[in-house]
């Protein structure tokens, strides 16, 4: 799924909007730091999709409504859509076991957009935890 995501070439793209991307940075950031909803570890926002690595307080779906609502409203206000859904209502989420696969998660999400060739290094990518200034609200693994 993530590869198809990658390198799909049709679609809406919105995130790729630095007005949109902000918006999604700053309400991931926020549900860590000012809401407590999870432990923020790494995050990525791709043209047409996020990766997020993160420790819970609240249930998973939870926070997922709140911030696919919230960035969604805002999104669809700033395009000016009409009657548009602009999260998708699924989610994949893969529980975490270990240290080694938790730093191959985190490794990915901030690789993905090299991969995607969006940047030429994770740091330089600026919707990133890898970004400087870029890190995690509560960026510490447990």
């Amino acid at each position: 799924m993530d590869k198809m995501l990658d390198h799909a070439r049709t679609g809406p793209f919105y995130l790729r909007l630095p007005d949109i991307a902000s918006i999604v940075m700053q309400a991931i950031r926020d549900g860590a730091a000012k809401f407590g909803r999870y432990d923020l570890h790494a995050f990525v926002i791709m043209p047409n999709h996020v990766h997020m690595l993160v420790t819970g307080h609240v249930p998973s779906s939870d926070w997922l409504r709140s911030l696919k609502g919230f960035t969604g409203y805002e999104a669809i206000r700033i395009l000016g859509l009409v009657n548009k859904a602009f999260c998708q209502e699924e989610s994949y989420d893969h529980l975490v076991r270990n240290d080694l696969e938790f730093n191959k998660i985190k490794r990915y999400i901030e690789w993905n957009p090299v991969k995607a060739g969006l940047a030429g290094a994770p740091e330089t990518f600026l919707w990133s935890s890898a970004a400087p200034g870029g890190s995690p609200a509560a960026g510490q693994k447990p």
